[in-house]
């Protein structure tokens, strides 16, 4: 809505008025001692004024860190609108009489599911025989933050293939550390002990529910460094009932099969007896299997026979029998299916099933009546079943939403297969796709009143960047918008791993365009969204191009007359804070306000963490002058300039973060801070009871969300977002 110039004119003085007051709150705040560390890479001095920070415990740190969290948090609540903006949020996502994910299928029309009721504030675990069956509850996180003080939440869960018991891994208050334990389906009741350093997890049955496989982290002992936490990591065996000490290690990095020491393994054990062992290095999206058989694997003598080797850039594998299925971007960037005998496969000899074409595919799934493919095409998401005795000429599935999905409750002995299906105005709902290819709605999630808003649609755009390559652009909108300029516009990006932002439905960014917003995101390369040479061409040296491609798409939306610099900010999380972080060292004038939540801010010494090394795939090394060169130019920290007039800059992140460590944030902050003179605010967002995000509660997901929107409304000199005094 276009404003009148009175309104503009007071909106942009309460803007410099409240910002000129919370810097003047900085200033009577603990002041960031600055005690560089510098450091000499391949001739190149580095500075690190604030190595210090990442003693968190240190009392001068924890006093700083605390100080500066209370002023952030106590500035948010200030926010005119900020209430009721989350007031709205809530009220929009808890519409519906819940939400479900993480479905799984058994045997005998059992289903397993995390539901969260609308009054509920986090996921438990239920099962129902049949859809229509009634609910069963058998796992409340809740009842452990009432004995605790600490929330926790349901990192993962896995049913015996007869549904009789599940094992569900379960952390506290952010920090992933997950606990196994096993819960008999029936009672409720726990089985056993629970097995500690279960984080990852990876859990899988024998077919008669006798045994559990999963991933083990090694035990950190005193004066063991940090970084060799997710190093040498162990497949392990567990029955039912058994303790700790009962463990058996049947496979480790570093010791078995050429495993390097830093990559994982875990099991998937088929409906035959056959197992796959997976060997993954955590980043990248390829992988090494093997495959023996349960019983060799008992006798202590088992051979493991290789699958795919690391070459053959294998991403994703369906087993149905003594078939093995495979898609590849080996010489196929946009990946081809392959297929052929399980015994003596060789993916550089197998049978190409789909050759690669101009869609992309990402992920197969095996069912009993036959193999589903899931493909991209655009930006929108097709769904192909090929028969097994005619793969190479698969029909394609008609779905009710154009948009995104994934598999759930796929399942080799089972027929058909279930998707979990959204778009960018159509809310989740769960599908079961039926052998004769009907699709149809299984009720598992309830609709709510809001699940297919009217008014509202997407706008796609290709955008051209600082190198002539086209940039897809998602704009989510309210219909009849004016591209008078004015609108205020959050732009979000990932753009790392492959990982591509598929249409995915928001209740809160509802809320977001009631304010008038308009919410754009952006697949910059780094992304999968057209296969490998894309994420290939935004990473480690190539990784400029995604914050160059991120720029270039924030200046289609100001060009276009979609909105300005002064209404324009930008949000990203994780390694999406090396692509807002870069953005705004870049391009400090484009943008009104940045929100790097959880990100990852210091390249140079990411190495150093435990989660560190296993991203080394992803971003380089500092051990190499092109690794070093690379990580430098990603890194937000030490491209913070002195003298500078930054935008305003809200910096989230939960304390107990286990995969970018909380002095990313802390660093880059007080750097800002002493380098800055826009007069801008800086605010350090910090979570005591969180950390990356993994299981946050839905109270700690809406107190988020609306104040990274209300922050940026404020900075945006939106009216009814103003700064309240204190």
């Amino acid at each position: 809505m276009k404003l009148s110039t009175l309104h503009r004119a007071a909106a942009a003085l309460a803007v410099i008025a409240a910002a000129t007051a919370s810097w003047a709150a900085q200033e009577t705040l603990p002041q960031a001692s600055a005690q560089n560390v510098p450091e000499t890479f391949f001739g190149t001095t580095v500075d690190d004024p604030y190595r210090h920070f990442e003693d968190p415990k240190a009392p001068d740190v924890a006093a700083w860190m605390k100080a500066h969290s209370d002023h952030a948090q106590a500035t948010l609540r200030r926010i005119n609108g900020r209430d009721a903006l989350r007031a709205k949020i809530e009220r929009l996502d808890s519409s519906a009489p819940a939400r479900v994910t993480g479905v799984e299928r058994r045997r005998g029309e059992l289903y397993f599911y995390e539901r969260r009721g609308a009054k509920d504030d986090q996921f438990k675990l239920y099962m129902r025989q049949g859809l229509a069956g009634k609910e069963k509850l058998l796992f409340d996180p809740e009842t452990l933050k009432r004995s605790t003080g600490k929330p926790h939440a349901i990192n993962y869960f896995a049913p015996s293939p007869d549904g009789k018991l599940v094992a569900v891994g379960v952390s506290a208050a952010g920090s992933e550390d997950a606990s196994l334990r096993i819960l008999d389906a029936r009672s409720g009741r726990q089985i056993g002990s629970e097995i500690t350093r279960a984080q990852f997890g990876g859990p899988s049955w024998a077919p008669d529910g006798s045994e559990l496989f999963f991933n083990r982290l090694q035990e950190l002992k005193p004066g063991m460094p940090s970084t060799d936490k997710y190093q040498r990591s162990s497949v392990v065996a567990l029955k039912p009932g058994e303790a700790e000490k009962d463990l058996r290690t049947l496979m480790r990095a570093g010791d078995d099969l050429d495993i390097p020491a830093t990559e994982f393994p875990a099991f998937d054990v088929q409906p035959d007896g056959r197992v796959i062992a997976y060997v993954i290095d955590g980043v990248s999206p390829d992988f090494r299997a093997l495959h023996t058989t349960l019983a060799e694997l008992r006798s202590g003598k088992a051979e493991w026979k290789p699958l795919v080797e690391r070459e053959d850039r294998v991403t994703a594998l369906a087993v149905k029998g003594d078939r093995v299925y495979a898609l590849s971007f080996r010489d196929a960037p946009r990946y081809k299916l392959l297929g052929g005998k399980l015994d003596g496969f060789s993916a550089a000899k197998a049978q190409v099933l789909l050759p690669e074409s101009q869609r992309v595919l990402t992920n197969i799934a095996a069912a009993a009546d036959g193999l589903y493919i899931e493909l991209r095409d655009g930006n929108v998401k097709r769904l192909l079943k090929a028969a097994y005795a005619d793969a190479e000429s698969p029909r394609e599935v008609a779905l009710p939403v154009a948009g995104n999905f994934k598999f759930v409750g796929a399942r080799s002995e089972l027929p058909g297969v279930m998707l979990d299906l959204q778009g960018w105005n159509r809310a989740r709902q769960i599908y079961a796709v039926a052998p004769n290819g009907k699709v149809r709605n299984t009720g598992l999630q309830p609709s709510g009143p809001y699940d297919a808003p009217s008014g509202i649609v997407t706008t796609e755009v290709m955008v051209k960047s600082h190198d002539g390559t086209m940039v897809p652009m998602s704009i989510i909108h309210k219909e009849g918008v004016k591209l008078d300029g004015n609108n205020p516009t959050l732009l979000y990006g990932y753009a790392s791993y492959g990982i591509t932002e598929e249409p995915w439905f928001s209740y809160s960014r509802l809320a977001w365009m009631d304010a008038g917003g308009v919410f754009a995101v952006a697949n910059p390369r780094g992304s999968g969204v057209f296969g490998r040479k894309w994420h290939e061409a935004g990473r480690q040296a190539t990784k400029p191009n995604t914050w160059k491609d991120f720029i270039a798409c924030a200046e289609y939306l100001v060009a276009q007359k979609w909105t300005q610099p002064s209404r324009l900010s930008i949000w990203g999380g994780s390694a999406g804070g090396i692509l807002v972080g870069r953005a705004m060292t870049e391009r400090p004038d484009l943008f009104a306000a940045v929100v790097p939540s959880v990100g990852a801010l210091d390249m140079i010494r990411m190495e150093t963490t435990p989660n560190g090394v296993p991203n080394i795939p992803e971003f380089g090394t500092r051990t190499t002058e092109e690794g070093f060169r690379s990580l430098l130019a990603m890194s937000t920290y030490h491209q913070i300039k002195d003298g500078t007039k930054y935008p305003a800059v809200l910096l989230p992140h939960g304390v107990n973060d286990p995969r970018v460590e909380v002095w990313h944030t802390t660093k880059a902050g007080a750097r800002l801070l002493a380098a800055s003179t826009s007069g801008k605010p800086v605010l350090l967002r910090l979570n005591y009871d969180a950390g990356h995000g993994v299981g946050n509660t839905k109270s700690q997901i809406f107190d988020e969300v609306a104040d990274v929107f209300a922050f940026a409304l404020w900075q945006m000199g939106v009216p009814g977002y103003e700064l309240k005094q204190p």
